[in-house]
């Protein structure tokens, strides 16, 4: 007989998921909506995707379907997110995945989540400007912030859209318009440059990349990235060519994939990885671990900028600590206002978007 009640059990709970409407609610059911599985009853975090369909954004989701700090999954895209959500379901791990599709689902996809990660945007297309680029991500950007204003104003919010040094003033415009405006819980994702820096030094160094560890500070384009390698963790020395090589190298990434595509994208694999790196470093800081320090473009006072990006203990609340720059070498300090001078053009653009 205990036999038979298990796999009736198990039939109602399937049948419970597939058509939630059919599952028995009285007062002696032991399958009520909070026990049944498929309903999402892993212990963990709810983290909403948006632009789950893109580059980025299907090789993240497949990413962050693995991570067991994740218990339910949102997948938002304009266009084809309900295959990536079938697909990506069908996976046997502990986090239950929810597709919405279009801006009318757009808040259900937010409400109730803790952290939200962005990387919809478009690519830049031939014969596009960045100017075309920059008026269409911007768009984008604005329009999921007010949704997250709305819906989710307590979550965790994780930009990836580019340009990274321009969409998160235009973030924070459109929060502090909303009144929900918390700098620390708005990060600007920098993590594929220091995943670059640690494989590239490593590379030089002769050491495995997973040991390594360089601050990375400034913006996330071009000469705004700037890697401290006098700070290198494990201390080494690095002669001029080799801080000059690394530093062009590093910030040129980006470039050098797109050119290895020949036409077929841009840096989507890496930039995922770099994307759930960073975002289980919030997780685990959400959960209350201590010591997590990662860098990222946030609201900052460490220059006379607005925005920076330096190294930030992460935690419940998001960035609760930024740290200084620390002690530059005269190549860094050069290059410091080399990058200050570009951000400060690329912030403004930001914050003009949204009151122009």
């Amino acid at each position: 007989m205990e036999a038979s009640a298990e796999v009736n059990q198990r039939i109602a709970r399937i049948t419970a998921h597939l058509h939630p409407s059919n599952l028995q609610m009285e007062e002696n059911s032991s399958l009520r909506a909070a026990n049944c599985r498929a309903k999402g009853g892993a212990p963990g975090f709810k983290v909403a995707i948006l632009g789950a369909a893109g580059g980025i954004g299907q090789p993240l989701a497949m990413l962050m379907k693995i991570n067991p700090l994740v218990s339910v999954l949102h997948l938002y895209d304009v266009v084809n997110s309900p295959g990536v959500t079938a697909d990506i379901s069908h996976m046997d791990t502990g986090a239950v995945v929810r597709g919405f599709l279009g801006q009318p689902q757009l808040e259900s996809a937010l409400t109730g989540m803790d952290l939200v990660i962005i990387p919809a945007g478009v690519p830049r297309k031939p014969g596009m400007t960045r100017d075309d680029l920059f008026n269409i991500n911007a768009g984008i950007v604005k329009t999921l912030c007010e949704g997250i204003a709305k819906c989710c104003p307590n979550a965790i919010v994780n930009l990836i859209s580019n340009p990274v040094n321009s969409t998160v003033p235009i973030a924070a415009e459109v929060f502090k318009k909303s009144g929900t405006y918390d700098p620390k819980r708005l990060l600007g994702v920098t993590m594929l440059d220091v995943v670059r820096a640690n494989t590239f030094v490593a590379e030089v160094l002769g050491l495995d990349p997973r040991e390594v560890d360089v601050p990375v500070v400034g913006g996330h384009s071009g000469v705004t990235i700037l890697p401290l390698l006098s700070q290198v963790k494990p201390p080494c020395t690095l002669t001029k060519e080799e801080s000059e090589y690394l530093t062009n190298r590093i910030q040129n990434g980006g470039t050098e994939v797109v050119e290895a595509k020949a036409g077929a994208g841009s840096a989507t694999l890496s930039m995922a990885y770099a994307a759930v790196k960073f975002a289980d470093a919030c997780l685990r800081g959400l959960r209350g671990d201590a010591g997590v320090v990662e860098c990222a473009f946030v609201a900052s006072q460490v220059t006379e900028l607005p925005f920076f990006a330096t190294k930030v203990r992460l935690g419940r609340t998001g960035a609760e600590e930024i740290y200084q720059l620390g002690p530059l070498n005269e190549y860094e300090r050069v290059g410091l206002e080399k990058a200050k001078k570009e951000l400060a053009g690329s912030i403004q653009k930001g914050i003009s978007f949204i009151w122009k």
